[in-house]
């Protein structure tokens, strides 16, 4: 702007220099032709009546500096001339001033020279004896007068030139620097040119329509983000180009993102998995896709869904939901089928195969009663293994059953008279420490973790062999601790060992006996008090299971 106002002012200098120029000339030049012309009358008509009353010549005394005088007679013949001499010229008849005074006494004409920079003026008149005095004067014409006086114009308009653009820069630097000064952030503030007030007052307004306009994009931007970081599941936007647009807390976890800003990163360099790469694409062109992938030892489900505006795709939106324990509740529940079929399916197969050979007669009568036993004892299995699985059922839908407050050295005591004969017929000695102490939850779930860790201590112990169990309180809790002597179980089996169905031998649990429900009955049982449980042992020298309920 500055420039361009330093340049439209010296442009308007130099025009108007020019343009004063060349009015000042022409009125110049016409003001000293017209001046010209009246003296050049005036001195014609002294002349004339010095020349008729003196004669011819009375010119000879006249100063032909400035004037030319010339006397023709009616022939065109010169008959004097003040500059040159008359013998030399030629016939002047058909000059135009000449032909005039011959005609009418007086004659005016002009004519300009050979290089179109003078001109001269001829005034002629008739004498009283015929003849025609004629007197002559040369000007310069007006583009003779340009060129005169153009070095000097020149000179003034370099120097107005020069001038104008000290001038212009000055002026130009004042008129923009108010504008350049302008505190746009505080409109009202600026002291500027009036002119300019239905400007700032609209940017006034502009910053605040702005102002709110950010407050609120900067709410829902807050809104937005506290409802996707509270998310459970992780989401990520994705542009066109599928770079980073948003991404929440739980999908930062899922791909092992820190804090680092990732808004604008590619995707595809934050998680180069081929199946979620092609999981994306086919998002992008058919709209919807689905993958599951294993990340950080868990598994999840990713849900990716083309974002469309218009009929466009303008981005991607992936989810990710950990369906670990779905999963991992599925396989268990095809697993515990699969067991339960397999383990209904023995005792079946064994009352079936003893009750044929008892019915077609095959049996001697002296076996008939360890046949019969045989049945009995499979069905007691049988019966066993089914209540087990009713009672695990109730646990696993966390079925509301009534609570109270349970004395636990009554229960204790309860479970060791049960299991004292087991422990005597297999030479297992049964010790018992308690506290007074109470919890308050399900008294037969609490009866079923003291019998099956007591049934579990004496079945794998050693002959010979000891169990203690003690009751105490703690100041995390009531604490539950059997402990036995026996077999131990292996490091890489102490993980599963509560897993339903899991056996580290599976070769002996005929002989053991027990469903190999038992220890998962005591999980879910202690997870339905809120409880823990803790597992210890070494293989040869036996097994502590420690259970503590809160307070």
């Amino acid at each position: 702007m500055k420039k361009r106002i330093f340049l439209s002012m010296i442009t308007v200098s130099v025009m108007v220099m020019a343009l004063s120029s060349a009015i000042s000339t022409l009125f110049l030049h016409n003001y000293f032709n017209t001046d010209l012309s009246q003296k050049l009358s005036a001195e014609i008509e002294l002349m004339a009546d010095a020349v008729n009353q003196l004669g011819i010549d009375y010119l000879d005394g006249v100063d032909s500096d400035t004037f030319r005088f010339t006397v023709v007679n009616v022939n065109g013949v010169v008959l004097y001339d003040t500059k040159v001499d008359a013998e030399t010229m030629e016939n002047h008849l058909d000059r135009e001033e000449i032909g005039e005074a011959l005609e009418t006494g007086h004659g005016s004409s002009s004519r300009y020279s050979s290089t179109l920079t003078e001109k001269t003026i001829y005034e002629s008149v008739m004498l009283n004896d015929g003849n025609v005095l004629r007197v002559s004067v040369s000007r310069m014409t007006l583009s003779g007068a340009f060129l005169k006086v153009l070095p000097m114009n020149l000179a003034i308009a370099f120097i107005a030139i020069v001038l104008s653009m000290t001038v212009s820069g000055r002026m130009a630097h004042n008129i923009t620097e108010p504008l350049l000064n302008l505190d746009l952030e505080h409109p009202s503030d600026n002291d500027t040119y009036e002119e300019l007030a239905p400007v700032l007052t609209e940017i006034r307004k502009q910053h605040g329509r702005i102002k709110s306009q950010m407050e609120e994009l900067a709410a829902r931007n807050d809104e937005f983000n506290q409802i996707i970081s509270s998310m459970s599941e992780g989401l990520v936007l994705l542009n066109e180009q599928d770079a980073v647009v948003a991404m929440n807390r739980s999908a930062r976890a899922i791909f092992g993102i820190g804090d680092d800003e990732v808004a604008g990163a590619d995707f595809l360099a934050l998680d180069r998995s081929p199946e979620l790469s092609h999981a994306v694409q086919t998002a992008t062109k058919d709209a919807h896709s689905e993958t599951v992938l294993n990340k950080n030892g868990r598994e999840y489900q990713f849900n990716i869904s083309r974002i469309e505006s218009d009929g466009r795709a303008i981005g991607t939106l992936i989810l990710g939901f950990d369906i670990t324990e779905k999963a991992f509740a599925e396989r268990n529940r095809q697993e515990f089928t699969a067991n339960v079929s397999h383990e209904l399916k023995t005792p079946l197969q064994s009352i079936i195969g003893s009750a044929e050979l008892l019915l077609n007669g095959l049996v001697k009568p002296e076996d008939n009663t360890r046949f019969i036993g045989n049945i009995k004892n499979e069905a007691t299995r049988l019966v066993n293994l089914i209540n087990d699985i009713i009672r695990l059922s109730q646990l696993d839908e966390k079925s509301d059953s009534a609570r109270e407050t349970v004395d636990m050295t009554e229960v204790v005591n309860e479970v060791a008279q049960v299991l004292t004969p087991s422990a005597a017929k297999r030479n297992v000695s049964l010790c018992i420490h308690c506290d007074s102490c109470s919890v308050s939850g399900v008294r037969r779930y609490i009866y079923e973790i003291i019998y099956n860790l007591c049934d579990n201590a004496i079945r794998y112990n050693r002959e010979g062999g000891k169990v203690d169990v003690s009751v105490e309180k703690s100041g995390s809790g009531t604490v539950i601790t059997v402990a036995d002597t026996g077999i131990g179980i292996p490091a890489e089996h102490q993980a599963r060992i509560f897993e339903r169905f899991y056996r580290v031998d599976k070769s002996h649990s005929k002989e053991t006996g027990g469903t190999g429900l038992g220890l998962s009955i005591v999980k879910r049982a202690v997870m339905l008090h809120n409880g823990t449980i803790e597992l210890t042992s070494t293989v040869g020298e036996g097994t502590v299971v420690k259970v503590v309920f809160p307070q």
